[in-house]
C-alpha cells in the first residue's frame, strides 16, 4: 500500500537514525523471513487446509496488528472514509486472496501436483517484471533496459516450467496457479499506487488482511474446507508453521520492510525480490529435500537476472524523480 510520500527534511531526519547496522539487520530479517514463508506454507498445508489457514493467518495478524495500533495510537488510529476502506479492501483481495491464496493452493496437493516451495518463490520473483508490462500499458514507458530485463526474466520462467521429461519436472498446473497469483500480486501492487489508499500504510495493511481473510474464507467455506477441517487432526508442525507465517511473515517482516522504505534507497530495499527465491530454494533444498535440477538452477538463476537487471535500470529514474520533486519513494509488500 502506499502513503503520501514523505517530504526530504522529514526523510533526512528519520535516516539519521538509521544506522548502517540497523539497516542491515533490517534486510537481512526481510530476506530470511519471507524467504522463508514458502516452505512454511508447504508445511503448513500438510495437515491444515490450504485456503482456510491462508484466511486464519491474516485474520489473526490483522487482529494482532489491529490491537497494537489501538493501543498505541489510541481511538481513532484506525479511522478511514469509506473510499480508503474499499480501496484497501480492494488491494486486499488481489494482494492476499488471490496473490498469497493461489500460492497456497499450489504448494497444496500430494507429490508431483504440489508445486515445490523453491520453485514457488522463484515463479513469484516475475512481480517486478509484470508491474512493468502493467505500467507500460498505463502509458508509463520504462527505459529499453527495463524491457531487456523483462524478457530476460520471462525466459528464464519459459525454461523453469518447461517440460523436461522426467519425475522432478515442474507441475505445469501448479505452476500456472503461481503465475497467476503473481500476476494478482501485480495488479494489486500496482493499484495501490495510484487510488486512494489509507495514508498509514500499517492502518491498510489491517484493512487488507481482513478483506483478504475474508474471501479467503468465503471461497474455503465454497470448496468445503471447514467441513473437512478437524482441529485433532493437524500435526503440530502444522500448527507451528501457521504460527510462523503469522507472526513472522506477516507482522515482523512486514514491519520491517515498512521501516525500510523509509530508512534506507529503495533500489537497496528492492533487492529482496531476488534474494527471497535463493533462500526458499535453499531451505527447500536443506529441510525438506526439495529436488534441485539442473534447469531448475538454470531457469532460476535467468529470472533472478531479469528481475536484478529490471531493480537496478529503474533506480537512476526513481532517484531522478525525487530529486526533482524533493520526496521519498514508498512500496508495498504484505
Amino acid at each position: 500500500m502506499s502513503s503520501p510520500p514523505p517530504s526530504a527534511a522529514a526523510l533526512a531526519g528519520r535516516r539519521a537514525g538509521a544506522t548502517p547496522t540497523l539497516i542491515w539487520t533490517a534486510l537481512i530479517v526481510v530476506y530470511l523471513l519471507w524467504g522463508s514463508t514458502y516452505l512454511a506454507i508447504r508445511i503448513t498445508v500438510e495437515t491444515l487446509p490450504p485456503l482456510l489457514s491462508a484466511a486464519l493467518r491474516f485474520a489473526v495478524a490483522g487482529l494482532i496488528l489491529a490491537v497494537v495500533l489501538r493501543l498505541r495510537r489510541g481511538p481513532g488510529a484506525l479511522r478511514v472514509d469509506r473510499r480508503q476502506l474499499g480501496s484497501a479492501a480492494l488491494v486486499g483481495v488481489l494482494l492476499l486472496a488471490g496473490g498469497n491464496g493461489l500460492v497456497v493452493l499450489a504448494e497444496s496437493g500430494p507429490p508431483g501436483v504440489a508445486v515445490p516451495s523453491g520453485i514457488a518463490a522463484l515463479l513469484v520473483a516475475t512481480v517486478p517484471l509484470l508491474v512493468v508490462l502493467l505500467r507500460s500499458a498505463n502509458s508509463d514507458r520504462p527505459p529499453l533496459w527495463t524491457f531487456a530485463g523483462v524478457t530476460v526474466g520471462f525466459a528464464g520462467l519459459v525454461l523453469l516450467v518447461l517440460p523436461a521429461g522426467n519425475s522432478d519436472a515442474v507441475p505445469l498446473v501448479g505452476a500456472l496457479t503461481v503465475v497467476a497469483a503473481a500476476t494478482s500480486w501485480s495488479v494489486g501492487s500496482f493499484l495501490s499506487g495510484r487510488i486512494r489508499m489509507p495514508a498509514d500504510p500499517f492502518v491498510a495493511t489491517v484493512y487488507e488482511m481482513v478483506a483478504g481473510a475474508l474471501v479467503l474464507a468465503v471461497v474455503a467455506a465454497g470448496r468445503g474446507e471447514l467441513g473437512d477441517f478437524h482441529p485433532a487432526a493437524v500435526s503440530t508442525r502444522s500448527w507451528l508453521a501457521l504460527g510462523y507465517l503469522m507472526v513472522a511473515g506477516s507482522l515482523v517482516a512486514f514491519t520491517a520492510y515498512v521501516w525500510l522504505l523509509h530508512n534506507a534507497p529503495i533500489s537497496l530495499v528492492s533487492t529482496y525480490a531476488y534474494v527471497n527465491p535463493a533462500v526458499a530454494v535453499a531451505l527447500g533444498a536443506l529441510l525438506v529435500a526439495e529436488p534441485i535440477t539442473p534447469q531448475v538452477l538454470l531457469g532460476g538463476a535467468v529470472i533472478v537476472a531479469g528481475v536484478a537487471l529490471v531493480v537496478s535500470t529503474e533506480r537512476p529514474r526513481r532517484v531522478s524523480a525525487e530529486a526533482r520533486s524533493g520526496t521519498a519513494p514508498t512500496g508495498d509488500r504484505s
